[in-house]
């Protein structure tokens, strides 16, 4: 029982997680291993912790009966809990499971304002890790088994045994949760568990500490390779997006490699299968020009074109929207449009990246929208004497799919004047002096 208390207090030291003003966040199922911490945790700090629970509602009235004895448990502890029930129409799988149960802590992390979730992995979790990747297939990576921190993520309870955790409770007179499905091996973790790590212990009774021996030599071995890896993505990188061209130019080896880093950046499950499936479709769409995505999770997308490879959201901005009769200031979600009157002569203009235009509107009667594509937009390019669909100057200019939606323009109509942050029309092109001077920004 010190031994965890001990456990947890150095791990809070380690990564400085002590501040009085830190919220803790505890992944709690109310099974044995998330009782001995939500239970160990709060008798070593005074830290305010909040108990978060997503009930699946796979099993009926057991799981519902699990959520009430987990809330039970916080009031007798004094902990504050908060819970919510997984969405219907979520596939009742390991892998759909696993991703809407991060997505609930990262969701909850905001709503709670904290940037700390511990949840309740211990060193027998860590060596079935170890046993399943290998059977998927995995690399040098894999080995390192589940990280002790990543991102919001914090795990104190890895160097402590599954053994140590159930006579914890025991010692402590905790009843947990015990989930009727944890015996069920039709789910490869639970087969792993109950007829394959048997076995193993009976080769070798100190199976847990030689997996955990492993861990730490592909850790110091992953470390190297990681620093030549992130010194190649930083070379074919610009905005934070990888270039297609030059990946593309990368044996597959660092091309599987960097696909990988991807995956653990956003905390995804991989495999060999997984990881060779993207690379491929990254290849068959190397020459698109609007690009084309594809799912790696409920709200994660992978984008790629001729241009940039990257992991999204695809959730829509709020934008905003202007109709301008007259110069003047103008605000509207979060953004502030200044259209005023300017009859100098124009030295050196703004690239067009910039969000602010000189034009001529001569002309031109002022009554315009500033909004959103709509169906049927078209603009007369820079240059050119005619006109063309807003959706073919889009992909000329290479703009991917996904980014169409959010961009802003000038219009008259469905005559685009202005695409912000790309190029003005020819019909508002200043040859003299411009007669306005445009700019729009965030407040």
């Amino acid at each position: 029982m010190e031994n965890i208390h001990q456990t947890i207090k150095s791990f809070l030291e380690n990564y400085d997680l002590e501040k009085p003003d830190l919220i803790y966040l505890v992944a709690f199922s109310g099974g044995y291993d998330s009782m001995c911490l939500l239970d160990s945790l709060k008798k070593v700090t005074k830290n305010k912790i909040i108990a978060i629970h997503l009930n699946h509602k796979w099993r009926g009235e057991e799981s519902d009966q699990e959520e009430i004895n987990c809330k039970k448990f916080c009031d007798t502890i004094s902990v504050e809990f908060y819970s919510e029930n997984l969405a219907d129409n979520i596939a009742h799988t390991e892998t759909a499971a696993r991703e809407a149960r991060y997505e609930f802590f990262e969701k909850c992390a905001k709503k709670f304002n904290s940037n700390i979730v511990f949840t309740a992995h211990n060193k027998n979790d860590n060596a079935e890790t170890i046993i399943y990747r290998m059977t998927t297939g995995t690399g040098v990576s894999g080995l390192q088994g589940i990280c002790k921190h990543r991102g919001i993520f914090y795990r104190p309870l890895l160097s402590v045994t599954r053994q140590e955790i159930e006579n914890y409770c025991r010692k402590n007179n905790l009843t947990p949760n015990n989930d009727s499905s944890n015996t069920n091996t039709k789910y490869k973790r639970n087969l792993i568990r109950a007829k394959i790590m048997p076995v193993l212990n009976e080769i070798n009774p100190n199976m847990l500490d030689a997996i955990s021996s492993l861990i730490q030599v592909a850790k110091e071995e992953t470390e190297i390779l990681d620093e030549y890896t992130n010194s190649v993505i930083q070379k074919i990188s610009q905005d934070n997006k990888i270039k297609t061209d030059k990946f593309l130019k990368l044996s597959y080896a660092m091309q599987n490699k960097i696909i990988y880093k991807l995956f653990l950046q956003h905390n995804l499950e991989y495999d060999r299968k997984r990881i060779t499936n993207i690379r491929e479709f990254i290849t068959e769409n190397k020459n698109s020009k609007s690009g084309k995505t594809c799912s790696l999770t409920s709200n994660l997308l992978l984008f790629t074109n001729d241009k940039f490879i990257e992991i999204f959201t695809p959730n829509k901005a709020l934008m905003p929207y202007f109709h301008l009769t007259k110069e003047g200031r103008y605000e509207n979600n979060g953004y502030i449009l200044e259209f005023e009157k300017f009859t100098k002569p124009v030295r050196k203009f703004p690239p067009d990246s910039e969000g602010t235009a000189y034009i001529n509107l001569n002309h031109i009667p002022i009554d315009f929208e500033l909004r959103t594509r709509q169906d049927g937009d078209y603009i007369q390019p820079l240059g050119l004497k005619g006109t063309q669909k807003l959706k073919k100057y889009l992909n000329e200019k290479k703009i991917p799919n996904h980014e169409k939606n959010n961009l802003l323009f000038l219009c008259q109509g469905n005559e685009v004047l202005w695409a912000i942050g790309l190029g003005i029309s020819d019909r508002i092109k200043v040859t003299d002096k411009p007669t306005h001077k445009i700019k729009l920004y965030k407040g």
